[in-house]
């Protein structure tokens, strides 16, 4: 045998080299891939459910290659097209010869005879003029495809590019723009409608060739009643069935994670970890708030649901259904915004983990000016002081710009670091004490990743013998076939201890709900959720973020333009939508107590400091360090004549007649404010008159604010009014002298406030009391 071919190629060279050529012309024929045309980018949950798409590049509705053709599709498609398809090897002599003999007898081409593996073929090469040389082409390429590719996989390739009418190209978009279902729900009515199509694509425009599509349609379910592969009760089901009479719009849940995905993701099928029917309700909520909130001109919504113990994005809702004036196609969950006060949380986790600040410990809320910045609180109203706890819940401001004064601005900030918030990217100096209000800028992605972050600490540390992860605060993912790396398990914290978080979440869990849930603890139904709210200075952005043991729910409201409205905040905007979220939500139990990162300590039940012996105790818990701090400074040892009705001293009462009392006494500027709002408030007895005392400290400037800069105001009528000097002292009685540069302008008593109208320039301030304790203060005059 081989000899005799040996020979044969002797004798013809030629030949044997021109069968050579043609056997490496057949084996490399079909081109890889055989379909390069763009497709367009799919976004689908990990079970396969449509989130929606972008249209491919060249302006065609092609979704990436079908995973697998519907069986009823695969059934009608084969009966009309090509019913010996599992059984030739490309082609169908005895259909070509029907079609050859139609097409004489016609005098044109009226049939093709093609297989459907010829079909993919030609649709491969863009569908060339329908000539005889062409057909050869088709076979040859045919029985090429069909020794390197199974007949489920040339079944795939002709329905995933199939034309089912005007720009839409392949069964799962076709299902979806004529039915708005996915391929596999299809019925047998409307899968035999979708095989017909390829065949003559112009039959499905709405309104036109409705006769002869339904025509050809029963015409198909007749063949499959005829094949028993339907029933007659199924046929005569199917034929009743309407056609499409209009396109549906595809699925477009999660418009703006479709636009982030595509970006590196063009013209791909994408499984992402999306919850599609949380999603839908979410969109439902955000169209419902959006329509009260446009009535006062906010026009963007950003949501974003998070799932704490996996990481995975759940719900995404990149802006509000608003129209492109109002830059509806912005994604506001990745946009810098001002973070009004959603950074308080960490700072107060962050005081509280060194030891510098205790949960209940009272913070001063006076009038402040720090070089020249003076924080306000949001209703303008000062506490004197309040604990830190309540200034948490409250989002105070001055107490957390004091705070942050005191443990350290450039600590602070380099702290944040470890969040990985990308647009907190300047200086401590750039920032100043500002950032804890909102002087810094955040985006609602990386605010939610660092409250995932907090909530994430104390359920591992539960789960793990008190044990941290490395990477706790690491990226959500939003691909399904990611899984979240939470680093290695260490016995040092990465940032903060679990025990100053869940101090700082049960501060949280206190914020007053929006108007209609103030009463929530009282409901067996109701949901525990640390949350924290924010607006940004001139209403510009409305925050609330909320962490539960599995979820973080965070919501952004304003205008994407950053014009600001009025009552647009946090409390009265953003919350009621993000506990409209919550409540779609699992309910879960609260966090348990991390008790190895804590101590039970008694603490000044007023002061919330650690207990002197003159304080009423109680016991708390506080975080290990928290043992480091010092003990209740405002309880103090006063004596008291035999009636307590005055202060004495041995100057003016026998010892053994004096009476020892702790009497819990603020700084006289705290003082001022705090009586105000706490009525059991005891300001110290007068000393008796016949004693000698020296009342250090008994006095305070209210305004002016430290050594600033003071501006005559003017009247409407162009004149140059007075301005108000005020001080606060602990003996409401008292008679206070005042001084302007050594030159007396006045006394006060009870009230103690001075109108003056001193010349522009540097001037001194002094104020005497009765008792000869005086206070001086530098101001300079402006006009």
């Amino acid at each position: 045998m081989f000899n005799r071919l040996q020979n044969y190629i002797k004798k013809h060279p030629k030949k044997f080299v021109l069968a050579g050529i043609l056997l490496v012309w057949y084996y490399f024929s079909l081109p890889k891939p055989l379909f390069d045309d763009p497709t367009a980018t799919v976004l689908e949950t990990r079970t396969g459910e449509l989130l929606g798409a972008k249209i491919a590049k060249d302006g065609q509705w092609r979704f990436p290659e079908t995973d697998s053709v519907p069986k009823k599709f695969e059934y009608c498609i084969l009966a009309f097209e090509d019913q010996q398809f599992y059984k030739h090897f490309g082609f169908n002599p005895v259909s070509m010869i029907e079609a050859v003999s139609e097409n004489i007898k016609a005098g044109k081409i009226v049939r093709g005879g093609s297989t459907i593996t010829q079909q993919v073929i030609r649709l491969a090469r863009k569908g060339k003029k329908r000539t005889y040389f062409e057909k050869l082409i088709e076979l040859i390429l045919a029985t090429r495809l069909e020794l390197s590719a199974a007949k489920k996989e040339i079944l795939k390739l002709y329905a995933s590019n199939a034309p089912f009418g005007g720009n839409v190209v392949g069964i799962d978009m076709a299902s979806w723009r004529y039915f708005g279902l996915p391929s596999h729900q299809l019925s047998w009515s409307e899968s035999a409608t979708l095989a017909v199509l390829p065949n003559a694509p112009s039959l499905i425009y709405p309104g036109k060739n409705q006769i002869r599509l339904l025509h050809k349609r029963n015409r198909l379910l007749k063949t499959l009643l005829e094949q028993k592969t339907i029933d007659s009760l199924t046929y005569q089901l199917s034929i009743s069935e309407s056609l499409p009479q209009k396109p549906y719009r595809l699925p477009q849940e999660t418009p703006h994670l479709l636009d982030r995905v595509a970006h590196n993701n063009t013209g791909q099928r994408v499984q992402t970890t999306i919850n599609n029917s949380l999603q839908k309700r979410v969109n439902q909520l955000v169209a419902q708030h959006y329509t009260l909130l446009r009535q006062n001109e906010v026009h963007n919504v950003s949501v974003l649901v998070l799932d704490v113990n996996t990481r995975e994005v759940m719900s995404y809702v990149g802006n509000s259904p608003t129209d492109k004036e109002h830059q509806k196609d912005v994604d506001v969950i990745r946009a810098a915004r001002s973070t009004g006060s959603t950074l308080k949380p960490l700072l107060y986790a962050a005081m509280m983990d060194k030891g510098e600040l205790l949960p209940e410990q009272l913070v001063s809320d006076v009038p402040t000016v720090i070089a020249g910045y003076a924080p306000m609180n949001y209703d303008e109203t000062f506490s004197g002081a309040v604990s830190a706890s309540k200034a948490l819940a409250r989002s105070l401001n001055i107490p957390a710009v004091r705070l942050l004064q005191q443990y350290g601005l450039q600590r602070f900030r380099d702290e944040l670091n470890a969040f990985k918030i990308k647009d907190l990217k300047y200086s401590a100096d750039h920032y100043g004490l500002s950032l804890i209000v909102g002087g810094a800028e955040g985006n609602l992605w990386d605010l939610c990743k660092t409250y995932a972050g907090f909530a994430g600490t104390l359920n591992h540390y539960e789960n793990s013998s008190s044990e941290y992860f490395t990477n706790e605060f690491t990226e959500p993912i939003i691909f399904a076939n990611e899984k979240v790396d939470f680093g290695k398990k260490v016995q040092q914290k990465p940032v903060f201890g679990a025990g100053s978080i869940w101090l700082t979440f049960e501060s949280m869990k206190k914020v007053n709900r929006p108007q209609g849930d103030e009463a929530w603890e009282f409901y067996d139904s109701s949901r525990e959720i640390a949350w924290k709210t924010g607006t940004s200075y001139g209403n510009r952005d409305a925050w609330a973020i909320g962490a539960s043991k599995n979820y973080v729910v965070g919501v952004w409201i304003g205008n994407a333009d950053g014009e600001g409205r009025p009552e647009l905040t946090g409390l009265n905007s953003a919350a009621p939508l993000l506990f409209d979220v919550v409540n779609l939500l699992p309910n879960s139990n609260w966090f348990p107590i991390p008790y190895d990162d804590l101590v039970l300590a008694k603490v000044c039940s007023k002061s919330g400091f650690l207990a002197s012996k003159e304080c009423p105790t109680k016991e708390s818990y506080i975080p290990l360090n928290g043992t480091k701090t010092k003990p209740c400074p405002y309880h103090q040892l006063i004596h008291l004549d035999p009636n307590q009705e005055y202060r004495v001293n041995s100057s003016c009462e026998s010892v053994d007649r004096i009476i020892h009392q702790p009497w819990f006494v603020l700084p006289p500027l705290q003082a001022y404010y705090f009586k105000n709002k706490h009525s059991d408030y005891r300001s110290l007895p007068p000393f008796r008159s016949d004693c000698r005392t020296e009342l250090l400290g008994s006095m305070a400037f209210i305004f002016p604010k430290g050594n600033s800069s003071v501006y005559l105001p003017k009247g409407f009528d162009g004149k140059t009014n007075e301005v108000v000097l005020k001080i606060a002292h602990t003996e409401s009685e008292i008679r206070v002298f005042w001084y302007i540069d050594d030159r007396f302008i006045g006394v006060t008593k009870q009230f103690h406030e001075m109108p003056v109208q001193p010349s522009p320039g540097e001037h001194i301030i002094t104020v005497l009391d009765e008792k000869g304790n005086e206070l001086k203060k530098k101001i300079e005059i402006k006009e």
